[in-house]
């Protein structure tokens, strides 16, 4: 099965200010050594996929320092391969202003390609799983589109703009709901899809005689008795990365082995990123350490508990972080004491000084702040 992959790296930007005012979603860093576009990457990979252009619009000078060639996703290829797309809308040029404006705006990309079959992802999703089962179910329902969904309560979830799907019992979707009072159990969409390439060049071109602006309203919500829409129900790993708060929670997560070992090495498929050299992490005189993630290049003289630190973290003699998530090159001072708190890359947190948050709520330094 010929099939093409694209990434949305932007969609969500405004949702996580804290993170991207720098950097785009798809470069966050998560779990001490990756970003979030190496999940969806890699399940792309994984899957067979050796095809994969990534949108862009704005801050995405990290994001391509990251990926570079796509080496390191075996994806450094003469035919195929990565590829960055210009962040253009169809209409004007300009920035594409919406999920459809952005698929329009790589038409070019999708005529140019002859694969059957498209995977669009949004870099929101942390999960390992292989698309290979959903694009099978694709083929065998003669499907246009089939919607990855999972099973969530939904009145546990912070009150932000949600999309649930209803489906009969062959998995053919009935209804799709655009709601932020949602309740009870729900198939919430994943933000991942499969479609049929020559269906989604339909779309494109009719977009304007159908009035077609918004992926979401027009082709989901409103195109459930139109076009053949599936449902394939994931019930794995997932985390959604939609909010700091979200982040946090979720980043803390990987502190369980059993979901660690579930996102990073499910049947065998591994999660890949950027490899760097480093020298490896060093521990000094009392330090403690337990119950974290600790990247290479690490210093640390202090206590660290129940924390995620990344590479070139220094912390020093006497200093105390715990339930805190420090990016890379962040210094800690003496005998300063974290609890909740995430620090963005390059924060210098001075001698003596006391940080808190809560874990409903953490305490953020924003990149290259001094404290």
């Amino acid at each position: 099965m010929k099939t093409l992959g694209v990434i949305f790296s932007n969609i969500h930007d405004k949702e996580i200010n804290e993170l991207t005012s720098k950097r785009t979603l798809a470069s966050i860093p998560f779990g001490g050594r990756y970003r979030l576009i190496d999940f969806v990457l890699s399940n792309m990979v994984n899957s067979g996929i050796t095809k994969v252009g990534v949108i862009t619009k704005m801050n995405y000078q990290s994001l391509m320092d990251h990926l570079g060639s796509g080496k390191h996703w075996d994806l450094s290829r003469k035919n195929g391969g990565l590829m960055m797309l210009p962040p253009y809308g169809a209409s004007d040029r300009s920035l594409y202003k919406s999920r459809f404006d952005a698929i329009c705006g790589i038409e070019t990309f999708l005529k140019r390609s002859d694969e059957e079959y498209v995977v669009m992802s949004d870099c929101d999703a942390v999960c390992n799983f292989n698309f290979g089962d959903v694009l099978q179910k694709h083929i065998e329902n003669h499907a246009d589109i089939t919607v990855i969904v999972r099973k969530v309560r939904a009145d546990s979830l912070e009150k932000r703009m949600r999309t649930a799907v209803s489906y009969n019992a062959d998995m053919r979707v009935t209804k799709v709901v655009n709601s932020d009072k949602l309740a009870g159990e729900k198939n919430l969409f994943t933000n991942m899809l499969v479609v049929t390439r020559s269906f989604l060049l339909r779309l494109i071109e009719n977009a304007q005689d159908w009035g077609y602006s918004s992926f979401s309203r027009d082709v989901l919500v409103r195109g459930c008795d139109e076009h053949r829409i599936f449902a394939y129900e994931y019930d794995g790993y997932f985390a959604s990365v939609d909010s700091l708060a979200n982040y946090y929670t979720h980043s803390l997560e990987l502190l369980d082995k059993n979901k660690r070992d579930e996102l990073f090495y499910k049947d065998g498929a591994n999660i890949y990123t950027k490899v760097r050299d480093s020298a490896p992490c060093r521990m000094i005189g009392n330090a403690k350490v337990s119950n974290s993630l600790i990247a290479d290049g690490c210093v640390i003289e202090g206590t660290v508990s129940n924390s995620i630190l990344f590479r070139g973290v220094k912390v020093a003699k006497g200093a105390v972080i715990s339930d805190s998530i420090v990016f890379q090159d962040t210094e800690i001072g003496e005998e300063t004491k974290l609890h909740c708190v995430i620090a963005d890359k390059a924060v210098r947190v001075l001698g003596g000084r006391i940080l808190s948050g809560h874990q409903t709520h953490p305490y953020f330094i924003a990149k290259g702040t001094v404290i």
